[in-house]
C-alpha cells in the first residue's frame, strides 16, 4: 500500500517534480520512509499559503510513513530569499521561538499524533546551525558549491534580474537549508526532501550533498506553487491574510473563506485541501452537481480539517442564519464594547477603523456612501452617524460589511 502515497500525490496534483521518481516509488513500496518540509516561523501562524504543504504530511501518515516538520529557528534568523522581492525583516531569537510554539498549535490539529509509527517529529534547526564553526563549515560545507551555480537558481537569479539587493546573508539560505536535510538524513533517517517548486534549487543542493559527503542517495519532491484562476494571491482577502491559527482567523472567516472560492478553482481546491477520494470529486463534477453546493462541500471539508467537524457545522448554520434567516449566526466574529462608552456614543466611523472591520476611517467613509454598510440588516446612508444605546437589541447590534462579511457588536 505505501507506493499509493506518490500515486495520490500524482492524482491530487501534489506533485510537480521528483529528483528520481521511479527509485522513490520503488523504495517507498518496501518500507515506510520519512521525509520533511520546513517552515520559516516570520509570524506566530502559518497562513493558508503553507496548507498544502502539511496536507501532504497528512497525506504521507495515511499510508504509513513519517513527516517530520522543521520548524526554522535557525535559518528564519537569515530569511529565504525565494519569491522575495526584498530582504524579510530580521526577527529576535524569542520573538522566533514564540512562534514556533504558536505555530505548532496547527500541526497537532491537522496531523495525527496518535500513532507511535506516524507520529510527526518536529525539529528547530536552531539546534545545530546555531552551533556551527564558520571556518569548519566553509572547509566541510561551503567547499561543496559553486558560486557559478548558485547564480543559476531562481531566487538568485530573479532578485540580480530586477537589480534588487540581496544580501549575502540571504545568498547563504541555500546552502544553509542543504545542511539541514545533510543533518536530518544522518540523525532521523531522512531520505525526502519535500517543498513547493520554488525550492527546487535548494532541494537539488541538499540531495547533491548528502551524495558528496555520504555517498548515500536523497531525494526530492516540489509541489506545485498555487495560482487562482482570478490572478489574485493564495490566502489574501480584503482584511489581510488568511491564517490558520484561530485567535488570528475564526473558524466561521475560514469557512467563509473557502465558500468564496471562484469557480473555475472549486475542483483544484477540493482535490488540494480536502480529504474527498479523487473519483468521488470527479464523479461530482460529471454529474454536473451544482457549483454552490460544491463551494459548501469544500468550505465544510476544509473546515473539518483544521478546525473540528463541531466548528464546521456550527459555521455552516451560521452562514444560513446570518444570509438567508437575517439572524446572528453564533459564530460571527464579535466585538465587545463598554456600556459607558455606548451611552456617550461612539463616532461609526471611529468604530469601524478601530477594531479593524476596515483599514481607516475614510475607506468606511467611502463604503457608506458607496451603501455598502448597514446595522441589523438597514443601509446606513450618513457617515456621520453615532453608534447609541437605541441601536441594540437586548446589549446586541450586527454589522454588516458588504454581502460577505458580519460583525456581532455586545455591549459589557
Amino acid at each position: 500500500m505505501k507506493n499509493k502515497f506518490l500515486a495520490e500525490m500524482s492524482s491530487r496534483g501534489y506533485l510537480s517534480q521528483c529528483t528520481d521518481f521511479d527509485k522513490l516509488k520503488e523504495i517507498s513500496d518496501k518500507k515506510s520512509i520519512s521525509a520533511y518540509i520546513g517552515f520559516d516561523c516570520t509570524a506566530k501562524s502559518l497562513h493558508v499559503g503553507s496548507l498544502l504543504q502539511i496536507m501532504i504530511l497528512k497525506m504521507m501518515q495515511k499510508y504509513g510513513h513519517r513527516p517530520i516538520v522543521l520548524l526554522g529557528g535557525g535559518t528564519t534568523l537569515i530569511g529565504d530569499p525565494s519569491g522575495k522581492d526584498s530582504t524579510r525583516k530580521i526577527l529576535e531569537k524569542t520573538e522566533i521561538n514564540n512562534n514556533i510554539k504558536s505555530i505548532k498549535k496547527v500541526f497537532n490539529k491537522i496531523l495525527d499524533t496518535s500513532n507511535k509509527n506516524t507520529k510527526p517529529i518536529y525539529v528547530d534547526n536552531a539546534k545545530w546551525l546555531t552551533k556551527l564553526n564558520y571556518i569548519k563549515f566553509l572547509r566541510d560545507i561551503g567547499s561543496h558549491f559553486t558560486i557559478n551555480k548558485m547564480l543559476t537558481f531562481e531566487s538568485v537569479k530573479l532578485r540580480l534580474e530586477r537589480e534588487q539587493s540581496l544580501s549575502y546573508m540571504e545568498f547563504n539560505y541555500m546552502i544553509l537549508q542543504a545542511y539541514d536535510f545533510y543533518q536530518l538524513y544522518k540523525k532521523n533517517n531522512c531520505i525526502l526532501q519535500i517543498g513547493g517548486s520554488d525550492q527546487w534549487g535548494n532541494i537539488v543542493n541538499g540531495v547533491e550533498l548528502i551524495r558528496r559527503m555520504l555517498k548515500k542517495e536523497a531525494y526530492g519532491i516540489t509541489s506545485p506553487l498555487i495560482t487562482l484562476a482570478s490572478g489574485t494571491k493564495m490566502g489574501k482577502t480584503e482584511s489581510g491574510a488568511v491564517w490558520l491559527n484561530e485567535d488570528l482567523f475564526s473558524a466561521y472567516d475560514y469557512w467563509q473563506f473557502w465558500r468564496n472560492t471562484d469557480d473555475r478553482d472549486v475542483k483544484k481546491f477540493l482535490n488540494f485541501f480536502t480529504e474527498l477520494e479523487t473519483n468521488e470529486i470527479d464523479n461530482l463534477f460529471k454529474r454536473k452537481s451544482n457549483i454552490n453546493d460544491l463551494k459548501i462541500l469544500l468550505a465544510n471539508e476544509a473546515t473539518k480539517i483544521l478546525h473540528g467537524e463541531v466548528a464546521s457545522n456550527k459555521a455552516e448554520q451560521t452562514a444560513k442564519d446570518t444570509f438567508h434567516g437575517k439572524g446572528l449566526g453564533s459564530s460571527l466574529p464579535e466585538i465587545i464594547v463598554k456600556k459607558k462608552d455606548i451611552i456617550k456614543g461612539i463616532k461609526l466611523l471611529d468604530f469601524l477603523s478601530k477594531n479593524q472591520i476596515v483599514h481607516s476611517k475614510s475607506e468606511a467613509r467611502r463604503i457608506i456612501e458607496n451603501k455598502g454598510l448597514k446595522i441589523n440588516d438597514i443601509l446606513i446612508a450618513d457617515p456621520k452617524k453615532i453608534l447609541e444605546l437605541t441601536d441594540f437589541t437586548n446589549n446586541v447590534l450586527k454589522i454588516s460589511y458588504g454581502k460577505k462579511k458580519h460583525y456581532i457588536i455586545k455591549i459589557n
